[in-house]
Order: C-alpha cells, then sequence, then structure tokens
C-alpha cells in the first residue's frame, strides 16, 4: 500500500484494547510494532495507547514503551457466581473511568482485539463516532467482538469459519497477528539444542498450556512422565500460578514412581516462555522451532504461531471455553491434516501415551503435519492489519 500524505498535518493518536488473556494483548503488541515501522518509515508522529485491565500482560505492554491506562472491568460468566454481582459494578466503574481517558485523549481510531476489557472502550468510542476496528482470533466470535462488529470500519478475521458472524463487505480474513520475532528467524536445529544442554537425538515435545497454563495438561504430562520420558524430551510451559506445584510432584514422580532421577535432565518444566533474542536460552521462539512435536490448548494464537512453525501439533481444546470457540478452532485448524484433536472427555494417559507414541514414530505422519501447518498459515496478518489501519490517515 502507498500513503502518499496525512490528511491532517498532527500526530496520530491510536487506542488498543482488549484484554483477559496473552491471547487478546500479544496480537495488539504485533500489530503495533508493525505500525510504528509504517510510521517511522513515512515520517508519521504516532502515539499509541494501550486502555485495559490490570491485569498479567501489563508489563509486557509497557516494555513496547506504548502508554497504559487502566481500567476496572468485570467477567461475563454464564453460570451463577457472587463475583458476578461485584464484576457488575466493575464494569461500571470502568465504563466511567474509560470515558474520562478517551475523552481527553480523542484517537483517531480504536483498535480492538474484543475481550471483556474492551467493552468499556468501544462503547464510548461508538458515543465518540471514533472509527472503530476489532480483530477477530477465533473461529467463533466473543460477545464483545460480535456485538460490536456490526459498528466498526472494517472486521479482521483469522479462521474463514468466522465470516458467518459479521457483515462480508467490511470483513477480511487476515490470519492471527504474530510478533515478527516468533518468525522470519532461521536457526540450526542441532546448535540450539546443544546450546541448550538438551538431547541431540530425543524427540522433543513441548506442551503449553496456553499463556496461563492449564491445570488438565499439566496433570496429563505428570501421569504420561513414567512412560515417555525414556524415548523422549519434554519442554513443559506449566503457567506460573502451577508451576512450583507441578515441580513438586514431578520430583515426587521421579522418586517414588519412576525409581530415579536421572531422567530428570530431559525434562524441563517453566512457568512461561518468554520472547528473548539470545540462541542460549529457553525461549518460546526457540522452542517453537527445535520442538519435534507440539502439545497445546487451542487458542487462537497458540494455533497460528504453530503453524508459522511448521510445527507438527496435537491440540486438546478448552472444554468450557466461551461459546466452545477453542474446540471449533482446533478442527477447523485440523481439517487439512496440520493437527490431531483430542478432546478432553476422551483422554486418559493411556489412550495419550499410546497416541504420542504412534505420531512422533511415524516420520511421514510428522513431515505431512508440518506441511499442512505453513501451508495454513498466513503469515502477512500483521502486516495486512497495520496497514489497514493507518490507510486510514491517507489520501491518495
Amino acid at each position: 500500500m502507498n500513503f502518499p500524505f496525512l490528511k491532517q498535518n498532527k500526530k496520530v493518536r491510536i487506542v488498543l484494547t482488549g484484554g483477559g488473556s496473552g491471547g487478546h494483548t500479544f496480537p495488539l503488541i504485533a500489530v503495533s510494532r508493525e505500525i510504528k515501522k509504517i510510521s517511522e518509515a513515512k515520517n508519521i508522529p504516532i502515539e499509541i495507547i494501550y486502555i485495559g485491565p490490570d491485569d498479567f500482560v501489563v508489563p509486557y505492554v509497557l516494555k513496547e514503551g506504548i502508554m497504559v491506562k487502566k481500567i476496572l472491568t468485570g467477567k461475563f460468566r454464564r453460570s451463577f457466581s457472587l463475583e458476578n454481582f461485584f464484576d457488575f459494578f466493575r464494569v461500571i466503574a470502568g465504563i466511567i473511568q474509560t470515558f474520562f481517558y478517551l475523552f481527553t485523549i480523542m484517537p483517531d481510531l480504536i483498535f480492538s482485539k474484543g475481550g471483556y476489557g474492551s467493552l468499556p472502550i468501544m462503547v464510548w468510542g461508538i458515543i465518540f463516532f471514533i472509527p472503530a476496528y476489532i480483530h477477530e482470533s477465533d473461529a467463533v466470535p466473543g460477545l464483545v467482538n460480535h456485538f460490536f462488529g456490526r459498528f466498526c470500519k472494517k472486521i479482521f478475521i483469522s479462521f474463514e469459519y468466522s465470516k458467518r458472524f459479521f457483515p462480508s463487505k467490511k470483513t477480511i480474513l487476515t490470519g492471527n497477528p504474530v510478533r515478527e520475532n516468533l518468525l522470519n528467524y532461521k536457526i540450526d536445529k542441532l546448535s540450539v539444542k546443544k546450546s541448550l544442554g538438551l538431547s541431540e537425538e530425543r524427540t522433543l515435545i513441548t506442551f503449553i498450556g496456553g499463556s496461563q497454563g492449564a491445570s488438565n495438561i499439566n496433570d496429563l504430562v505428570l501421569d504420561i512422565l513414567p512412560k515417555i520420558i525414556d524415548k523422549a524430551e519434554i519442554i513443559h510451559q506449566t503457567g506460573e500460578k502451577n508451576y512450583q506445584i507441578v515441580v513438586n510432584e514431578a520430583d515426587i514422580v521421579f522418586r517414588e514412581i519412576i525409581g530415579s532421577e536421572e531422567g530428570k535432565k530431559y525434562y524441563h518444566p517453566f512457568a512461561f516462555l518468554r520472547e528473548e533474542e539470545a540462541l542460549n536460552i529457553f525461549s518460546l521462539r526457540n522452542v517453537y522451532l527445535i520442538s519435534d512435536l507440539i502439545v497445546a490448548r487451542a487458542g487462537s494464537g497458540l494455533i497460528f504461531e504453530i503453524a508459522l512453525s511448521g510445527k507438527p501439533a496435537i491440540l486438546i481444546p478448552l472444554p468450557w471455553a466461551t461459546r466452545d470457540h477453542q474446540r471449533i478452532n482446533a478442527y477447523e485448524y485440523a481439517k487439512n491434516g496440520a493437527a490431531i484433536v483430542v478432546e478432553e472427555k476422551n483422554l486418559s494417559p493411556n489412550i495419550f501415551n499410546d497416541l504420542l507414541n504412534r505420531v512422533i514414530n511415524d516420520k511421514e505422519k510428522l513431515d505431512s503435519m508440518s506441511k499442512a501447518a505453513l501451508n495454513f498459515a498466513l503469515p502477512n496478518a500483521t502486516k495486512e492489519i497495520a496497514e489497514n489501519l493507518m490507510q486510514s490517515f491517507f489520501v491518495n
């Protein structure tokens, strides 16, 4: 796209919003980086502000040099809970906070990833006639995106399946934004394994339960450790709150069930795999690229990172995900053979261990899954979204 000149000779202000999970916020970070590239290339003054809940992703946003305005928010629970009562008042308070923030900032556009954290911003965005754009990561949109899509200028989606939920004329299939430093990155797999002290011969299986971990997947890993640790190496993202529990239970497994701690050198638990540049650390980027198989939940962010890294996957959808979106994500992704879907209700340690053994011992299957993953990936999502957002500030 060409951007000949700015409509108004002023600083462009963009508000980013979303909230509730890394799956909402990390794509915002990816798009903000691309927006900054465009603004620097065209010498356009720009200010990016994030408005959202005060949760675990805020430090990652601040690290990008983005101004953060924290608001109170509440979740929409479909089951009875006393928290619904308190969250009602948190939402009201967040709407009041957001009024003052948006009235003061008065941005040129809002880019929302949805989630409960974006509701107050979208409400005032409509009232103030601020142009709004949304991106829906999942095959089935969340309630906030589904409702506000009709008021937005453009709707970006990750899955073809999502088109049925939004007005067709303003819906664009882009894929899911992924941070660039997780892509466009070539490594020598064996060299990185060696620098990390990993076995060069063993199959490397990585378990990722999402940005906050998954207790049931953690339990599954611990259950199958005695059966798999003699033939494979395991990287296990446990989630911050579960990390110490998992480490303690793994010690018991090795000491009392396996009867030897020799295999502990092939088991690597981490609270959270972060972005890093160095080759000699367990970063998310390195782990994606050196893994032979990834076992994960089926959030859209994870699926697209796995696809873009070209890795075979076994997906275990979160069974109570809102509107069953993870199950539909998983099956939409698995249609072309990139992944195997195992629903949690059908999961048992013995069945899962048998499945792992069949997959890791079938090189032809792994190769075909890897090719299918790359065929599914849409690597230009971040750039396409950023260019669409910036285009609104230019005329031909």
